[in-house]
């Protein structure tokens, strides 16, 4: 994630000793640090963070800093020590933490994709390093690990066979290791589109609103199979690009006559390793207004395809489809069905966190599996205060604390020492709560909210 304040007594025991274990910060270059196996960034140990507290200035020792907070909440919500004066509780609070700060992706990835200046943004192959590093970690001290994971993209197959949500299952097949992963904060920013093909009509409008000042994003178009699809496009302006052909790596880069936009189109009949076609749109300087795509289908009957804009804060909100659909908006890598995915809900009054994303995945398969607290949860912040989050990130959060605890019964106290993902997340779904008015699994809700107390209670039995 971002980082930990490392400094915040949430993190330390009662003696002031640290519960980091240890901090691999990529975004800090020193060549005698490295992690092993590992060319970049600075590993800092449990002794070494010790002596930097110890210090008069901890970060003339250790200058790794959590600049944006979201780590350090996540951090604090999973396991942070209680502060009741402050009003805050962690949740599995004797646990110990291995931490990875990740580096920003490169300049050329940010262009490529057009993500916004600002946004804060990862290269897929820098968090799979991460996740190597705190697994590898785990079983080099011979402890059970929770990987959680408070990340997403939209920009992505939403089948869970992208390569990092495939490696993700790979390493939540290990035991003592529980993978939990926010399932995003989408469900109702309009950015996802869901279609079929009329052959009465021959094709189908998808009518997209870009709003002002919106300097570039990119957009997926993600059909299933059998389906063949292309598209041809109309601007605000009136200016028309006609129907593009579907061809094996079709490229195109479309300019117009009265129009600054400039559109890159690259057609992926078969795109590695879902299998699926896949067409990715990425605009230059778009006009303002109502664009318009016309899909066209080669089968019958059509098998439907999905659009999906980027995710929040990579794309202004007045940029949205018209006739949006707010299901199949969960984020990758939460996609990948052996996952503990976590949406959000409201205990103050058992309502679904209204923009988390809903399910299923692509695949029709359930996603998200389980609800938990996410609304209004106290956790550090930067200033060493407490503060309320809301998000699913913060719903993720509690129940890896959650799964920590499960973890710590099945594995270090020898009920179920082959206890993984699978069976923290079985678990999970089978002891959950439900309302007798809903039909689970749900595309809001999953198999329902997360209860503890109902999980140990199978876990014992």
């Amino acid at each position: 994630d971002t980082g930990i304040d490392f400094t915040n007594p949430v993190f330390q025991k009662e003696d002031n000793t640290t519960r980091i274990v240890a901090l691999w910060d990529q975004t800090i270059e020193s060549a005698d640090q490295y992690p092993p196996n590992t060319n970049y960034g600075t590993e800092y140990s449990r002794e070494q963070i010790n002596t930097a507290l110890q210090s008069g200035n901890p970060y003339d020792l250790a200058p790794s800093k959590d600049l944006n907070g979201h780590g350090t909440m996540m951090a604090g919500i999973a396991g942070g020590r209680d502060m009741p004066d402050k009003g805050f509780y962690g949740v599995a609070t004797d646990a110990e933490y291995v931490v990875v700060k990740l580096k920003e992706a490169k300049p050329y990835l940010r262009e490529f994709f057009r993500i916004p200046e600002g946004a804060v943004a990862y290269q897929t192959n820098d968090i799979m390093f991460g996740v190597k590093y705190v697994s590898d970690k785990a079983r080099e001290l011979g402890r059970p690990i929770v990987i959680c994971l408070g990340l997403g993209t939209s920009l992505a197959s939403h089948d869970g066979l992208e390569p990092l949500s495939l490696y993700l299952s790979e390493v939540g097949d290990i035991s003592g290791t529980a993978v939990v992963v926010a399932v995003g904060n989408e469900g109702n920013g309009r950015r996802h589109y869901f279609g079929t093909v009329d052959f009465t009509v021959g094709y189908d409008t998808v009518e997209l609103n870009v709003g002002e000042n919106e300097t570039g994003f990119s957009m997926m178009l993600w059909g299933n199979r059998p389906s063949i699809y292309s598209l041809d496009i109309l601007t605000p302006g009136g200016e028309y690009i006609p129907r593009i052909p579907a061809r094996m790596n079709e490229n195109q880069d479309a300019t117009f006559i009265f129009e600054k936009t400039r559109i890159s189109i690259d057609y992926q009949m078969i795109q590695t390793p879902a299998g699926d076609q896949m067409i990715l749109l990425r605009f230059t300087n778009p006009s303002p207004g109502i664009w318009r795509f016309r899909v066209y289908d080669v089968m019958k009957p059509s098998a439907g395809f999905h659009i999906w804009l980027p995710m929040e804060h990579f794309i202004s909100p007045s940029t949205f489809f018209i006739r949006s659909d707010p299901d199949t908006t969960v984020l990758g890598p939460a996609n990948a069905y052996p996952l503990v995915s976590v949406t959000a809900y409201n205990v103050a009054d058992d309502s679904i966190y209204i923009n988390a994303s809903r399910g299923f995945n692509r695949l029709n398969q359930v996603e998200p599996k389980i609800a938990a607290p996410g609304v209004n949860i106290i956790a550090p912040t930067l200033t060493q205060e407490f503060a309320p989050f809301t998000g699913t990130g913060t719903a993720a959060a509690h129940t890896s604390g959650i799964a920590a605890m499960m973890l710590q019964w099945g594995v270090v106290y020898g009920h179920y020492p082959d206890l993984d993902t699978t069976g923290v997340r079985d678990y999970m779904i089978r002891s959950a709560r439900r309302d007798p008015d809903l039909t689970y699994p749900n595309t809001q809700w999953g198999y329902g909210i997360l209860d503890v107390f109902n999980a140990f209670d199978i876990l014992q039995s």
